[in-house]
């Protein structure tokens, strides 16, 4: 059965999308309403800047249909400061925070490194063994939260569901199959990052679902795609729903794909600042379901 293609963009809140995206007069308050009506996902960025409370998961939960997905990033904290040492206290935290409250709401959480970075396998693989599986893992790890959090947790995991994580990273040194075969072995997803940067753009399959951020090709955060740029994007991703891998893949590694019946695919435009996003995102959208 082929897998899930759930295409968003990165945040919700941008002057320029208001009375382009978002119609003229539509109160800021009810924008998160409406890009979740448009787009099936949305990457949110809040958590990466800070903690966020219950309330406000609560309250993004409530504002969005019954089927929708948020991607959660990853606090800085973890992997910008701490850069992945001593960073148990820091996951409880980031645990505890409210994301059991989006149930079945709560998606992928992306972790994303900065470009100083280089790999290091054993921290690396310190930092996967850490990241909890299921959301009753990740409680259990909340439970390790500090006094920080005392008055502003969520503790509660529902149901037991899933978690799927995905790594960005921004460094040559993790252009190697040693790094791609430490994804394989936990599951994580290499996150297929487009970017005018000099940031490692390749399209290795790591997990059973795919995770990509398009940040614009030509300028960063703000280069619009052209049809040429969907058209191949849509060909990926109709292959990686479907199991497969295209021949001509940018890949770390030649070796250990291993084909499925289907992958869940989310992708998240990040060239936000003239607009382009949610015209790419209904773009991109259009010309996979063409193909499929």
């Amino acid at each position: 059965m082929a897998g899930k293609v759930l295409i968003g963009v990165s945040g919700w809140r941008y002057t320029p999308w208001r009375g382009h995206f978002y119609p003229k007069g539509l109160p800021q308050w009810r924008e998160l309403e409406h890009a979740s009506r448009a787009f099936p996902t949305l990457e949110l960025n809040g958590s990466f800047y800070s903690l966020q409370r219950p309330s406000s998961y609560a309250l993004w939960a409530e504002q969005t249909p019954p089927g929708f997905v948020f991607a959660i990033k990853g606090s800085r904290y973890i992997t910008h400061m701490l850069k992945l040492r001593n960073v148990e206290v820091a996951l409880a935290n980031f645990f505890a925070s409210g994301l059991f409250v989006l149930g079945d709401k709560l998606g992928p959480l992306l972790w994303q490194f900065p470009p100083v970075m280089r790999y290091h396998p054993e921290l690396f693989e310190a930092f996967f063994q850490l990241l909890p599986q299921t959301t009753h893992a990740a409680a259990q790890l909340a439970q390790r939260r500090d006094s920080r959090m005392e008055g502003r947790e969520w503790l509660e995991p529902g149901r037991n569901r899933r978690l799927r994580h995905a790594v960005e990273v921004r460094h040559e040194s993790f252009v190697t199959p040693d790094f791609i075969r430490l994804l394989r072995k936990y599951r994580i997803a290499w996150v297929v990052a487009d970017t005018p940067k000099p940031w490692p753009l390749y399209e290795d399959v790591t997990s059973d679902f795919v995770y990509m951020r398009l940040h614009g090709s030509t300028e960063l955060y703000n280069s619009r795609y052209t049809p040429e740029e969907l058209e191949r994007w849509a060909r990926l991703i109709v292959a990686w729903r479907q199991g497969r891998q295209v021949t001509d893949a940018r890949l770390v590694s030649p070796t250990g794909f291993r084909p499925r019946a289907g992958r869940d695919v989310y992708c998240y435009f990040d060239n936000t600042d003239k607009r382009h996003a949610p015209d790419n995102a209904r773009e991109l959208i259009a010309l996979v379901d063409a193909l499929s």
